[in-house]
């Protein structure tokens, strides 16, 4: 990419009027049907015959000795936010961990955009992991480098952008999560809920068509974490951005979730999948109602 191409790039990102709408392992339940009054889901949410772009077939994790998760299989569709949630200790994390290349599996595969995630190697997989974007659940954003300075580290690393263009992609990134006033300021001088926004404006530097969040509204009070989910959604809908997102926070899942697998540690394994406002009203498993209605297992 030239200057100029990235200068029009981060001028057609800018343009793009997210940055207002941003301040402020076995056969899983299905849930049954869309109708009895369910919520419908998010509006603009992908179909059923939306390209599927991330294939998960048979998961197992395991540590030694201790099994987290056995055939575990499931798709992501293009443009959708896909969530992984359960209880603590189910595996949510170490679950994208192994979907993104970091956590090998016990068995079982995971391909991204058509490529196998763990049978790939060498410039190859360096190719496919720069179309996948990641937030960690507090950021991982360097102490010493202003928000704007740890957009434009991926840009510094894997292309050949002048300074003044990475600056200029990075100031529309976050410009497009709400942090455009903030983007000289340090990290230990913005909210929680801003450094989250800044994670998430670094993983979308490279323009990555999937993006992996993990627990992004870990910590946040109930107004910041409501902003977040609208973030979320936003980008989902007007860029096709595909979101993985791991979480427990009941809120956001119904709030942003098209989809969802449930993963239950006494079971080892996904319990459900499907609409979670779907799961919420017609789930008949004990354990997806206690985790949809709050209720003490």
């Amino acid at each position: 990419m030239t200057a100029a191409e990235a200068g029009a790039a981060a001028m057609d990102a800018a343009r793009g009027g997210l940055g207002a709408s941003a301040g402020g392992s076995g056969p899983g339940d299905p849930g049954g049907g869309a109708g009895g009054g369910a919520a419908p889901s998010p509006a603009g949410a992908p179909g059923p015959e939306a390209e599927r772009v991330i294939e998960a077939r048979d998961l197992t994790a395991a540590f030694g000795a201790t099994t987290l998760f056995r055939h575990v299989s499931f798709d992501v569709r293009r443009g959708e936010v896909f969530v992984i949630l359960g209880g603590s200790g189910c595996g949510k994390s170490t679950l994208l961990k192994l979907m993104i290349g970091l956590v090998p599996p016990a068995e079982g595969t995971v391909s991204i955009l058509g490529t196998g995630v763990w049978s790939t190697e060498g410039a190859g997989r360096l190719a496919l992991l720069k179309r996948i974007g990641v937030m960690w659940q507090q950021g991982a954003l360097f102490g010493s480098q202003t928000l704007q300075e740890n957009v434009e580290l991926p840009l510094a690393e894997h292309t050949s952008l002048p300074p003044a263009a990475r600056a200029e992609v990075a100031r529309a990134k976050l410009g497009l999560v709400g942090l455009s006033e903030a983007a000289n300021r340090l990290p230990s001088e913005v909210s929680g809920g801003m450094l989250k926004r800044a994670g998430i404006a670094r993983a979308l530097a490279l323009d990555p068509p999937i993006l992996f969040l993990d627990e992004p509204s870990a910590g946040l009070d109930p107004i910041t974490s409501a902003g977040l989910d609208e973030l979320i959604r936003d980008l989902a809908r007007a860029l096709g951005t595909t979101f993985v997102v791991v979480t427990h926070e009941l809120a956001s899942i119904l709030a942003i979730g098209d989809r969802c697998i449930m993963l239950d540690k006494a079971a080892q394994g996904m319990i459900a999948e499907g609409d979670p406002r779907t799961l919420r009203d017609e789930s008949t498993h004990p354990t997806v109602r206690a985790f949809f209605r709050r209720e003490a297992a």
